[in-house]
């Protein structure tokens, strides 16, 4: 038994004696009741290069915790630390360990999400063969964590991973993940971006049960990216804001028909990503933040803000703080 079976082991006869806890199943529809409030965390920490550089530190799990999230969304970029047999660097491993440690033990949900998604846009097929051989190794390594520790196949699939090249990628990696993790409950988004208007091209087992879909919602983007370096349709843009009757409504009926697909399909829905650039007008970010949140919650999903530091923050390393506004605007 390796240390982190250890761990959860442990962890289940102090916290939970019932027979089979740590393999127990949990209804995808209960476990996003569970995850209700999220933050994506760490995935352009320096931790995964070098842990003794890390910005994020174990305390900032009790943060997020005691502010009243339920749920962290670990944005993990393995392909960099696989050698040329596609086999993950233990250290990168140890590193992973202690994050899901510390997100169980201040009773976080964690998801894992693959997040090698602009590798993938572009290198489709070697994309293939890196994503099988990251899941064959994790869900080995975590067939023994407990339900709240949960995995999401790959981030946002787009470019050469179109609908169809990636409706037969979830599948295979999905039978993969099943060897070892019959009901652990799996994240999976449509094609294009985990767009919404992609549900109806998404293609899951129906036999699967223990899936969550999840969509990122960031419309409109010349409010939401204005600013933003990398964006080029948007990068130039500044002061534009937002809030009007006629953008709040979109905003409803755009998760209306989310929620259309969902209750069709009988999936729950995480809304994975979304949150608005920080070189937006803060009082336009709040608004908008409040709303999706708000919005998503009286839907009965889930959602995971994007993300805790970085950009888009919620956290400010430079000052130790909350963004308060922000904050406030996610968890009131």
């Amino acid at each position: 038994m390796n240390s982190f079976s250890r761990f959860l082991a442990l962890a289940a006869l102090v916290a939970c004696p019932v027979v089979g806890s740590l393999t127990a199943q949990i209804d995808p529809f209960v476990q996003i009741e569970k995850m209700r409030r999220g933050v994506n965390i760490i995935g352009y920490d320096p931790l995964w290069q070098d842990f003794t550089k890390a910005r994020f530190h174990e305390r900032h799990f009790q943060l997020i915790h005691e502010a009243g999230f339920q749920t962290v969304r670990v944005n993990l970029q393995a392909f960099a630390h696989m050698d040329a047999q596609n086999r993950l660097d233990p250290a990168w491993l140890k590193t992973l360990d202690w994050v899901v440690k510390n997100a169980v033990a201040n009773d976080l949900t964690v998801i894992l999400d693959e997040h090698d998604f602009g590798f993938c846009a572009e290198h489709a097929d070697t994309c293939r063969t890196k994503l099988l051989a990251f899941w064959q190794q994790v869900a080995e390594a975590y067939k023994d964590a407990p339900p709240s520790v949960i995995f999401e196949i790959l981030n946002e699939p787009n470019g050469e991973l179109t609908d169809e090249g990636w409706n037969a990628l979830l599948k295979d990696a999905l039978a993969l993940i099943r060897k070892t993790n019959p009901t652990r409950n799996i994240v999976i988004g449509p094609a294009f971006w985990n767009n919404i208007h992609h549900l109806d091209k998404l293609d899951l087992p129906e036999d699967d049960r223990h899936i969550i879909v999840t969509v990122h919602y960031y419309l409109p983007m010349t409010f939401t990216h204005q600013g933003a370096s990398w964006s080029k349709d948007t990068a130039h843009l500044s002061g534009i804001t937002w809030g009007t009757d006629a953008e709040k409504q979109q905003v409803v009926d755009d998760f209306a028909g989310v929620q259309q697909w969902s209750k069709a399909h009988n999936r729950p829905i995480l809304l994975g990503e979304f949150g608005a650039y920080d070189k937006g007008p803060i009082e336009s970010r709040v608004l908008y933040t409040s709303w999706l949140a708000r919005t998503a919650e009286s839907l009965g999903w889930a959602w995971t803000y994007w993300q805790f530091d970085s950009d888009f923050i919620v956290w400010d390393m430079a000052k130790d703080a909350w963004v308060d506004p922000i904050r406030k605007a996610l968890i009131p």
